[in-house]
C-alpha cells in the first residue's frame, strides 16, 4: 500500500510553549487510524496542521508524496460540532462548497441517502436531531470527494446508541469512499473498535494494533489493549 498522508512536524508552538515536536504518523491508504492522548497534548493541533488549516509550524505534510500547500478539497474535516448553518437545509448545507448547481444535485442525494437523511434534504438544521445533525456533517465532509478524512471528536455530543450508530455509518462510509481516515477521539473503546492503529500521543508516539476487522466491541482482545493503553496513558 502506498503512503496517501504522509505527517512531519518538527516543531509547533503556542507563544513559549511548544505542543508539539519531532513526531511522524504516516497513513497508508484505505487505512482508519485514530489519534488519542491526554487533554491538552496536541491531538487537534495535530489534525489542523494535517488539514493544511494550521500552517504556523515547522515540518512538512505530504499528501500522496506531494507537498501539502494550504486547504485541499482531497482532505476533507468533519468537527466535533455539526457546524450546520441554520439558514441553509441539509441539503444546501451538504453542497455549500458547490460550483456546478445540477452535477451537486445528483451527488448530494447520493450523499444524503448513504448517510440516512434522504427524507430530511429539505430540513433545516434546528430540525434534526444531534445524530442527524452529524450524519449531515460527515455527507458534507464528503461532499468534495476527499481521498483522506480527518475527524476531532465528532461523536462526543450524542447519546451512547446514536454514537454506535455514528461509528458504524463511519466504516461504511470510509469502506464505499475508500478514504484513509485519521481519528481523534478521547474514547479508547471508540478508537480500538473503528481503527487499524491506534496512536497515542503522549510527548510521543506509541502505536497499538486491535486485531483484524471486523472488530466486536468489548471483546477480551480490545479489553487488553485498553489496559496497555491505560497504562501508556499512565506512565
Amino acid at each position: 500500500m502506498s503512503i496517501a498522508l504522509d505527517i512531519h512536524i518538527k516543531q509547533k508552538r503556542y507563544g513559549e510553549r511548544t505542543i508539539l515536536r519531532d513526531l511522524r504518523l504516516q497513513l497508508q491508504e484505505g487505512e482508519v487510524v485514530s489519534l488519542i492522548g491526554a487533554s491538552g497534548c496536541g491531538k487537534s493541533s495535530l489534525l489542523s496542521i494535517a488539514s493544511g488549516l494550521d500552517r504556523e509550524f515547522s515540518g512538512e505534510i505530504k499528501l500522496d508524496g506531494k507537498p501539502l500547500q494550504g486547504v485541499s478539497r482531497e482532505i476533507g474535516f468533519i468537527f466535533q460540532e455539526p457546524r450546520l448553518f441554520p439558514w441553509l437545509t441539509v441539503a444546501e448545507n451538504v453542497a455549500f462548497d458547490s460550483a456546478n448547481a445540477l452535477s451537486s444535485q445528483r451527488l448530494v442525494t447520493r450523499l444524503l441517502a448513504e448517510v440516512g437523511l434522504q427524507d430530511q434534504a429539505h430540513a433545516l438544521p434546528k430540525q434534526l436531531s444531534g445524530g442527524q445533525a452529524q450524519r449531515a456533517a460527515i455527507a458534507r465532509g464528503l461532499f468534495t470527494q476527499p481521498r483522506v478524512l480527518l475527524l476531532d471528536e465528532p461523536f462526543s455530543a450524542v447519546d451512547a446508541f446514536t454514537r454506535m450508530k455514528l461509528q458504524d455509518l463511519l466504516l461504511k462510509v470510509a469502506y464505499q469512499h475508500k478514504l484513509t481516515v485519521l481519528l481523534v477521539t478521547h474514547d479508547i473503546d471508540e478508537a480500538l473498535y473503528l481503527s487499524d492503529r491506534v496512536v497515542l500521543l503522549n510527548g510521543t508516539l506509541t502505536e497499538f494494533t486491535p486485531g483484524p476487522a471486523p472488530r466486536k466491541r468489548g471483546d477480551l482482545e480490545a479489553a487488553v489493549l485498553k489496559a496497555a493503553i491505560l497504562d501508556s496513558l499512565h506512565a
